[in-house]
């Protein structure tokens, strides 16, 4: 590496770019600016392939979140992030800053949050550091999300090897314009309009933060800790209010918030947006510690700021509505016309650069893949002891996931309808209409480390199913794309792989992506994480009578399966990998035009409010969703499956385009009747009773036994 931790391709690039030599202030902005976190250089062409519109997108990728018209004037405004290297190194501070961060990327288009969901990866709990980080990262999301009053409604977590000292924290927000509400753009335009900053004073946290994204962990990742940003929740909730009562008055021209790379990146990208440049005066920056450099103003990552474009007769108003909210609000520079970045400090120019250099000229790499091979699937020997104990273990997972949902207020706003761990799906309403909206987060990187194309269709096609299951249609997907170094071959095959899986899978159930984000460099030495997608899914009820629930209702009630018992495998599945410490197989194969019949029956039959709970089949096969579904509602099965030698393929077997849903007798002819018009298979598995949970001829427990997790 050359200057600031550029390649010396990169490096010679610039000095043609500009035809001459950069000083030392304008390499340091350049180096954040075209670090992989910012510019996206190995991925950005491969993204340009995403199905990205529809005729309720309103905005797709390429501002601070993706925009969908939910009807009745409604918008929906939603993005996912990681924040994985700063959880590594800061658990508390680094998931904090995570929220915070992405909260902003939500108000930044004159949204209200409503809504968070977290997707997380740590490795194996019974190692004390990986408890560490599993309790700081859990924290650090709870503290900030109660603070600023925004619930925690939904998301997963999960324990492998492979994630042990490189937690993956990716954060999903969800924010509603009203009827009547302005969608605000990132975009610095018009001559003359003025860069408001907004917010706490800048300090040095966080320097670098964009390059340290953008770079391998270290051992001594104690050495990186002043990358880390340090949030305020407090001061995050009063900008919130602020900026949403600022967005709602004439004047304001663009709204952007500063994360990663600080004020350049928030400001060149707003000038690239809006066709023009900016100049900023960097004395007038409000700074919290003293005897700052033009360098550490640049580029701090401090948290609770956002920028403004406002023009300049609004200025006084405008700013009088933070100083009402106690907060500073300073005027730092304007727009001109010449699509440059100039930067003054103590008189003295001490950055001139093209808007095109810092925002569209980084290099795009693409390195050489490889493909790496299948690991076959071993014969495995039957073992009663790892089928008891694996279903101790489905049940104990049940009360993991309850202790970490009982650390967040999901039910702040008083918008939440099913709240997380109750359901495929979050559901909150939309105050003063009958419309609900349905939000889910998915992956999973054990099916992509096998197969990472196969892998990604699972965790789209998957959170498909989680709207459908809660009665919703599903509209839009925001992604967060996990991986190693993507110089290294195997790594850069399995991205490429992963964004072609999520390409077809929207594009057959059309389903658009909007809005997303990129982080690689995840690992430390030889201890690299499998690849890890995350599917965020939103989706609409447009009546909240649609609403279904995964528990199990009443007793003589019929439980069909969606799909059929053959497709289950054991393959790749949470049981082997548990029970036998195997990783190995092919991931459930994904027939995408069956997903997408199963697509139109569930959006169709909702309407007839017949299915009474509904429940996918996902990571730990048949029994894990059926004991969920008991557990939830508190009723025993009756389930008579076939006889067969591999028996643990049906309990535990996993496979997808699998739906459990529950009908009563008095529906099943009509039940029968729409699975056939749509060309579906329906498999009658048996009946909701009193007392036991019994899948005969395999399992008969006491229903307390499961009720009680099994204590």
């Amino acid at each position: 590496m050359g200057i600031y931790g550029l390649k010396d391709e990169e490096i010679n690039h610039v000095r043609r770019l500009l035809e001459r030599e950069p000083n030392d202030v304008e390499w340091s902005v350049i180096s954040v600016i075209w670090s992989e976190h910012c510019s996206y250089k190995h991925s950005r062409k491969y993204l340009k392939n995403f199905l990205t519109k529809a005729k309720w997108v309103e905005q797709g990728p390429g501002e601070n979140a993706g925009v969908i018209e939910l009807g009745n004037g409604y918008k929906l405004v939603f993005k996912v992030e990681s924040h994985n290297h700063p959880s590594a190194v800061e658990p508390f501070q680094g998931s904090a800053t995570g929220v915070g961060g992405i909260v902003r990327d939500i108000l930044a288009l004159g949204a209200r949050p409503i809504a968070l969901l977290d997707s997380l990866r740590f490795g194996p709990q019974d190692n004390l550091k990986n408890r560490y980080l599993f309790n700081g990262v859990v924290s650090g999301i709870s503290f900030y999300g109660n603070c600023i009053g925004v619930p925690v409604v939904g998301g997963e977590i999960i324990f492998e090897d492979c994630y042990s000292s490189n937690p993956l924290v990716n954060v999903m927000c969800v924010g509603i314009v009203p009827p009547g509400g302005k969608i605000y753009k990132g975009r610095a335009e018009g001559k003359g309009n003025l860069i408001l900053l907004v917010g706490a004073r800048t300090g040095r946290d966080g320097i670098h933060g964009a390059s340290f994204a953008s770079e391998k962990l270290e051992e001594d990742i104690h050495s990186q800790r002043p990358s880390v940003q340090v949030g305020d929740p407090f001061m995050g909730k009063l900008l919130i209010e602020a900026c949403l009562e600022a967005g709602s008055l004439e004047g304001v021209i663009g709204i952007q918030d500063l994360g990663a790379a600080g004020l350049v990146s928030a400001l060149s990208e707003s000038a690239s947006r809006g066709g023009s440049g900016v100049v900023v005066y960097l004395d007038k920056v409000p700074q919290r510690e003293e005897n700052m450099t033009s360098e550490e103003i640049l580029i701090s990552e401090s948290q609770e700021r956002m920028i403004l474009i406002v023009e300049p007769e609004k200025i006084d108003r405008i700013k009088n509505v933070f100083k009402k909210w106690d907060l500073e609000a300073e005027v730092i520079g304007e727009v001109i016309d010449e699509e440059k970045f100039i930067a003054y400090f103590k008189g003295e120019k001490v950055v001139d650069l093209p808007i095109k250099l810092l925002t569209k000229d980084s290099l795009e790499f693409d390195p050489p893949f490889k493909i790496r091979e299948r690991i076959p699937m071993p014969i495995l020997s039957k073992n009663e002891e790892k089928i008891e104990g694996f279903i101790k273990k489905l049940i104990e997972d049940i009360k993991i996931k309850e202790y970490i949902y009982q650390q967040y207020d999901y039910s702040v706003q008083t918008n939440t309808v099913l709240p997380p761990g109750r359901g495929d799906s979050a559901v909150l309403r939309i105050k003063d209409t009958k419309m609900a909206i349905a939000l889910t987060i998915d992956g999973n990187g054990r099916y992509c480390f096998l197969d990472p194309k196969m892998g990604a269709m699972n965790a789209v096609s998957e959170a498909c199913r989680n709207i459908l299951c809660v009665g919703g249609r599903p509209l839009a997907i925001t992604d967060g794309l996990n991986f190693g170094d993507p110089d290294e071959p195997e790594v850069f095959y399995q991205f490429r792989e992963v964004v072609s899986g999520i390409n077809i899978s929207s594009r057959v159930l059309e389903i658009p992506v909007v809005s997303g984000n990129v982080s690689f460099y995840n690992g430390q030495g030889d201890n690299r994480i499998f690849p890890t997608p995350i599917i965020g899914m939103v989706g609409i009820l447009e009546n909240i009578d649609y609403l279904i629930t995964p528990d199990f209702k009443e007793e003589e009630n019929l439980i069909y399966l969606l799909g059929d018992l053959d497709w289950l495998s054991i393959e790749g599945s949470e049981y082997i990998k548990y029970s036998y410490n195997i990783i190995a197989g092919n991931p459930p194969y994904v027939n995408l035009l069956w997903e997408k019949r199963l697509k139109s029956f569930m959006e169709d039959i909702r309407k007839e409010k017949i299915i009474l709970s509904a429940h996918d089949i996902s990571d730990g096969g048949l029994l894990n969703s059926l004991l969920e579904m008991s557990f939830w509602g508190e009723k025993g099965i009756d389930i008579t499956l076939p006889e067969v030698e591999d028996y643990e393929r049906l309990l535990f077997g996993e496979g997808s385009g699998l739906i459990i849903v529950e009908i009563s007798e008095k529906n099943k002819e009509y039940f029968v009747k729409k699975v056939e018009e749509y060309k579906l298979k329906a498999f009658l598995l048996g009946k909701v009773v009193r007392g036991n949970f019994k899948i005969k001829p395999y399992i008969d427990y006491p229903l307390k036994k499961i009720i009680e997790r099994g204590d």
